[in-house]
């Protein structure tokens, strides 16, 4: 590992020394940013670097290339995205009318940045190239993790928690959990669509490494959620029978490795009833619930799971407890409306991505469409299952995939999903992260028919 003096200067010299980049290639922002926002890798350091504004350093400068780039910048305006558009007009409108307006104000000031940088991810990161990219850099930054809590869990026999970066969304076992259950998906998309040997192996180690990582994190939640998101995937790879076989092998055989003290902690979801922290949870959700019911339409904005409230509308007021549930924090800090934007937002990804799938399906020059629609559905399945028992509704990541999401319907209804190359690219970029897939560059667009199912 480096020490904390190198972090500090690696970190800053690939934060810092990007900016010319970025202001000739506005794009390269959004991947810097998103590997600032996932990796943390300043979190990681001891000096001063820690608490350094990278990711806001970046975002100004990202900001004023983006107003100084002559080239294409629009919004792609399907549902996902003006859904993400009327959701943060909603948070904002019931945050001017939150019970605890300061704490609110703090919370609003970090989802509404993550909002912006989703609407520039859909203005700038507009070709097939560039999302290959920034799904290199989401594995990378979070497959760091994957890696370190595998190792981490082999080495103690499981017999101590894994743990995000501190001081960030995903510090906690549970959330770190939920982010490796996301990136899985992505992981295998890279080894399924990359043409060299090395890096698929690469993958399939880094898979094996991250699903033990995630058992290690000893959350019941992602072992759920883990388990859905894995029968998923297998359901989508019925025609790879080894694939299959394997990794059902493989996944039995991690479980089996965890100590007995995995298997008590795992085993109390069968009497939930006994277990303090289960039950702590439900009370938040009745909370939620009487709360949403009294006040519908702008629920209590965020923070609003105070000790204050839990005595008005818990059922024990004794037991405050965080709410750990995406759709339960939803409802009480939204209201229903909130908490209906938020589902039909992933109601919509899971039926574009069924589109992307099946407007790509044997052509293989979208192959990698169609692998991108059938793991962007895998990782939505499993933030949705995993998010049910935790708290992070405003994950970035989340927000993100729904970004890179409609970039892919646009370059579809563009007839773009054949582009060539993306001159924009850097050349050792395209060597080291794309190995680009043979697309000629006299390819012929989709159909305008098929292009009309995408919208």
């Amino acid at each position: 590992m480096l020490g904390g003096g190198l972090r500090d200067f690696v970190t800053a010299a690939i934060a810092l020394g990007a900016i010319p980049m970025i202001f000739r290639r506005p794009w390269i922002g959004i991947v810097i940013w998103s590997w600032l926002a996932y990796m943390n890798p300043h979190k990681l350091s001891y000096g001063w670097a820690h608490d350094f504004p990278f990711a806001k350093v970046t975002a100004l400068v990202t900001l004023m290339a983006m107003l100084a780039y002559k080239g294409r910048k629009r919004i792609p305006w399907m549902r996902e995205s003006v859904l993400v558009l009327l959701l943060a007009i909603w948070m904002s409108v019931t945050t001017a009318f939150a019970f605890f307006p300061d704490a609110a104000f703090e919370t609003w000031d970090k989802v509404w940045k993550i909002m912006l940088f989703t609407f520039l991810t859909m203005m700038l990161i507009n070709t097939r190239d560039k999302v290959i990219v920034l799904i290199w850099t989401i594995v990378v930054s979070l497959g760091l993790y994957g890696f370190k809590g595998g190792v981490f869990t082999l080495l103690t026999g499981g017999a101590y928690a894994v743990y995000g970066p501190v001081e960030t969304f995903i510090g906690g076992n549970n959330e770190i959990g939920l982010a490796l259950i996301m990136t899985v998906p992505w992981i295998r998309y890279i080894q399924l669509t990359d043409p060299r040997r090395w890096v698929r192996t690469g993958m399939v180690v880094l898979m094996l490494l991250t699903t033990v990582a995630i058992l290690g994190t000893q959350s019941r939640g992602a072992f759920v959620g883990a388990l859905v998101m894995y029968m998923v995937m297998f359901l989508k790879n019925l025609r790879q029978i080894f694939f299959v076989i394997f990794a059902g092998v493989l996944f039995y055989g991690m479980v089996q490795f965890m100590p007995d003290t995995w298997h008590e902690r795992m085993g109390t979801m069968k009497d939930y009833k006994a277990d303090q922290s289960a039950m702590g949870r439900i009370n938040a959700w009745w909370m939620a619930f009487h709360l949403a019911n009294d006040h519908p339409v702008l629920g209590g904005g965020f923070e609003t799971f105070q000790p204050q409230l839990f005595r008005i509308y818990a059922p024990d007021p004794n037991n405050v407890h965080d709410v750990h549930s995406i759709y339960f924090e939803m409802l009480g800090e939204q209201g229903y409306p909130g908490l209906i934007m938020y589902l039909l937002l992933g109601l919509f990804a899971l039926l574009s991505a069924r589109r992307i799938i099946r407007l790509s399906k044997g052509d293989p020059e979208l192959n990698w469409a169609y692998h991108f629609g059938s793991m962007m559905q895998v990782s939505l399945v499993g933030y949705a299952v995993t998010g049910a028992f935790l708290g992070l509704s405003h994950f970035d990541l989340y927000y993100a995939l729904i970004g890179l999401l409609v970039v892919v319907k646009d370059l579809f209804a563009r007839g773009l999903a054949k582009a060539p190359p993306d001159p924009e690219i850097p050349h050792w970029v395209a060597r080291l992260v794309l190995a680009r897939p043979g697309v000629s560059p006299s390819a012929s667009p989709v159909s305008p028919r098929r292009l009309r199912r995408v919208g």
